[in-house]
This record gives structure tokens, C-alpha cells and sequence, in this order.
């Protein structure tokens, strides 16, 4: 066996130069020449006149909430920016071919590019890394949850579109030392909705952008805006809140062809007040807080409420003035034959006259005969006083009964163009959401 040691060595020297070197050797070797002299502090451009152009692209991957109550809306958005150092490239046939790597975002020079409407930032688990490629352009892409200020508009509820902006812009560089420019065409960012996810309450209708400059008193800032426009998808509410809605409403007009002088009108229009108070609490879970503005389904419903508690007030008044009115009419007694009352209405008893007075027989016969007279007159004038006083309440009461219907009737009106309005109005916002 041990002649045959020289040939095993001469074989395995021979694999060891036939084999190539590891690509890990070239890139360790890569890598710490090209971070050896870097300095993350300096912009990295040979000719410091020369500014920095960073490339941005947004995709809109899903809308987490809309807070209309504090006007904040968070998103979720695959962002990416690219850009070009000069201290960061290689020729890659002189490292076995390698065209990219990965660096520490840490160990590199980044551009300062903030949202300007955000108003709290939640990452998702961080990226560390960047890519770069022989000829030193960066790619630094990360997946961001961005919760930014916005102007909600939730009169329109449930088919209220939003537009709101996520601004990007340098904090410190102006636009001669980082300018901002698109990465990919406008069009393209505006149509991509391959990303969004279409599961939630709210459906991406596009995302326009626009670049500007921003004059301020350190100089001009280059920025770009992105329009995400979103809108609603009704159909939940729709059938929770609008056609339960319209079914009370119509409900509480049919209550009108009660007669108002049928107490069970009270009784129905109470128990449609309970309805109503429920309903509205309801609603009130179901709709977004808003301290902007309301919900013009809210402003209806509580108009209608309004015209209810007019009409139930109205029936309440009428039925106590017609108890009033009964009542009194009770009370007011027939007066009887029982006695005497003179001309002027005081009530004499005639065989309490002239005891112990000798009167002759026809003195006497026509003295009673006279005082039956004057007994039966002043009873018809009381009776007649009576069906007068009688006649004036029931045409005081046909008059009250005439102005309270002319009331019910304009209220009745009144509620019809309401309900009329409401149904316009929701089913012409219907209209233009359909139209986006």
C-alpha cells in the first residue's frame, strides 16, 4: 500500500486545481471592497452638483380601516425606492460573474423620503437588506402599514367614495440635491390592481399621481402624491339599514289614515316613536362617527323622527281638547221646574210669599197664575242659553277639529315629500357610485 501513496496525492492536487474557487470567497471579497472606504454619511456622487434621482413605486395591497371619527386611514403599501450610487459599483468579470448582491441598509447612504400625511407608522417585519447590481443602482423595497391623515367625507354613506393622498417627500435635501421621479409610468400605477386585495369593505378604484415641487424658506422640495381613491361596497347596508328604513317610513305614513280623533292613533304612533328610537340606535352602531359631518341617511331618519313626534304631538292635544270639551258638557246641569225665577234670573219659591197676608180669591188665582208664567219663561231662556252656550262649543270645536286636520294634513304632505326626497336622494347617489 504505500507506493501507491504518490499517486493519491498527485490526484487529489490535480481535483483541487480543476476545481473552481466558491462563489462565497468571491463575494466575501466583494463585498468588503466595496465597503471598505464607503462612507454612509456623504451623498454618493462624485460631482456634488450632481443630484441624487430617486425612483418610487407604490402598490396599494389592502385597506385596513377607515377611521372617520379621528379622519385617519390606514393602509397597507408594498413600497419601493430606487436609486444610483456611484461608490457602489463593480465590473462582475472580475468577481465570477456576480451582477448583484445584497448590503445592510445600515452600512449604505439612503435617501430621507418620509409620508407627510402620516400620522402613525406601523412596519411590517423590517427588511435589512438592499439589492445592488454591478453598475451601483439600489433597490430598496419594504411593506409598510401606513396609518396618514385624511379628509373623509361620509355624508354620502353607504356609497361614499374617499380620496385620500400619501405625499412623498426629502425631510432635509432640496430638489438640486435629491430629486424624486416615477419608476414606473403613471399609467400603469394608476390601473395596477392586481395587488389589492378585494376581500374587505372597501374596493380600490385607482391610484393617480402627480409630481410638484414644494416652495418653503430652505428651498424647493421635490414631492410626489399619490391619489389611492377608493369607495364602499353598499350592499350590506343597503339591506341593514335602507330598506328597513324605507319600511318603517312607509308604515308610519299609513299611520296617517287613522282618524285623529281615534285614540289608537296615539297608541300606534307611540309604538312607532319605540320603533323608531331603536332603529336609530341601531343605526348609530352601523354608521361612521363623524364629527365632520353626518350621514345624510342620519339627517333623514331624524327629520322623519321629528315629523312623528310633531304628528303624535298633534293627536295628543286633540284628544285632550275633545275630553275638555265632553266633560264640561257633562257638568253643566238642566235646570228644573222646581221653582221660581224671576226676570232676572234669581229663584223664588212662590208659597213662601205673603204668608199671613189675606189676599182675595182672584187676587190670588191671578198672582199664581202670573208667577207659572214668569217660572216657565225663565226656564226656557235657561234652556235656550244653554243650547247656545252648546251650539258655540260645538262650532268652537269643529273649528279646532277643522285647523288640527288642516295641520295633519300639511304634516301628511309634508312626510311624503320627505320619504320622496329620501328615496331621490339614495337612489341617485346609487346612480353615481355605479358610474365610478
Amino acid at each position: 500500500m504505500a507506493p501507491l501513496w504518490p499517486f493519491i496525492l498527485v490526484a487529489l492536487g490535480i481535483l483541487a486545481i480543476d476545481t473552481p474557487r466558491p462563489r462565497n470567497s468571491a463575494l466575501y471579497h466583494l463585498t468588503k471592497q466595496l465597503l471598505q472606504k464607503y462612507h454612509k454619511d456623504v451623498r454618493p456622487v462624485h460631482d456634488w452638483t450632481e443630484a441624487t434621482t430617486v425612483y418610487l413605486d407604490v402598490f396599494v395591497r389592502a385597506v385596513l380601516d377607515v377611521d372617520a371619527q379621528n379622519q385617519k386611514l390606514k393602509t397597507n403599501v408594498w413600497y419601493s425606492e430606487v436609486w444610483h450610487d456611484e461608490f457602489l459599483s463593480w465590473n462582475s468579470s472580475m468577481f465570477d460573474d456576480i451582477s448583484q448582491i445584497s448590503l445592510p441598509l445600515s452600512a449604505i447612504w439612503a435617501p430621507d423620503i418620509i409620508i407627510n400625511e402620516f400620522v402613525d407608522l406601523e412596519r411590517l417585519p423590517d427588511l435589512p437588506y438592499v439589492y445592488v447590481n454591478s453598475s451601483g443602482t439600489i433597490k430598496n423595497s419594504k411593506s409598510i402599514q401606513v396609518v396618514s391623515a385624511c379628509s373623509l367625507e361620509t355624508y354620502a354613506f353607504p356609497f361614499d367614495i374617499q380620496n385620500c393622498s400619501l405625499t412623498f417627500n426629502s425631510i432635509l435635501h432640496t430638489v438640486e440635491d435629491v430629486d424624486l421621479a416615477f419608476l414606473r409610468s403613471r399609467e400603469d400605477v394608476k390601473h395596477d390592481k392586481q395587488s389589492f386585495s378585494n376581500d374587505s369593505e372597501w374596493e380600490l378604484l385607482a391610484v393617480s399621481s402627480a409630481y410638484s415641487t414644494l416652495q418653503s424658506s430652505a428651498g424647493e422640495f421635490a414631492q410626489i402624491q399619490f391619489h389611492v381613491v377608493i369607495r364602499r361596497r353598499p350592499l350590506v347596508y343597503v339591506v341593514s339599514l335602507l330598506i328597513p328604513s324605507i319600511f318603517l317610513m312607509l308604515v308610519d305614513v299609513g299611520s296617517f289614515y287613522i282618524p285623529p280623533t281615534c285614540r289608537a292613533r296615539i297608541v300606534f304612533k307611540t309604538s312607532m316613536l319605540v320603533g323608531y328610537t331603536v332603529f336609530r340606535v341601531n343605526m348609530s352602531d352601523e354608521m361612521p362617527q363623524s364629527t365632520v359631518n353626518t350621514p345624510l341617511i342620519g339627517v333623514f331618519f331624524t327629520v322623519c323622527m321629528a315629523f312623528l313626534v310633531l304628528s303624535l304631538s298633534k293627536s295628543i292635544l286633540l284628544i285632550k281638547f275633545l275630553h275638555d270639551e265632553q266633560h264640561s258638557g257633562q257638568e253643566q246641569p238642566l235646570l228644573c221646574l222646581g221653582g221660581d225665577t224671576d226676570a232676572d234670573g234669581l229663584i223664588t219659591d212662590h208659597r213662601a210669599h205673603l204668608v199671613g197676608v189675606t189676599e182675595s180669591p182672584v187676587s190670588r188665582e191671578h198672582q199664581a197664575h202670573s208667577g207659572t208664567l214668569k217660572e216657565v219663561l225663565s226656564q226656557l231662556q235657561s234652556i235656550s242659553n244653554y243650547f247656545q252656550t252648546q251650539d258655540q262649543a260645538g262650532q268652537q270645536e269643529v273649528e279646532w277639529l277643522a285647523l288640527l286636520e288642516r295641520i295633519d294634513r300639511l304634516l301628511f304632505q309634508a312626510y311624503l315629500v320627505m320619504l320622496g326626497l329620501y328615496a331621490i336622494t339614495l337612489c341617485s347617489l346609487w346612480a353615481l357610485w355605479s358610474r365610478l
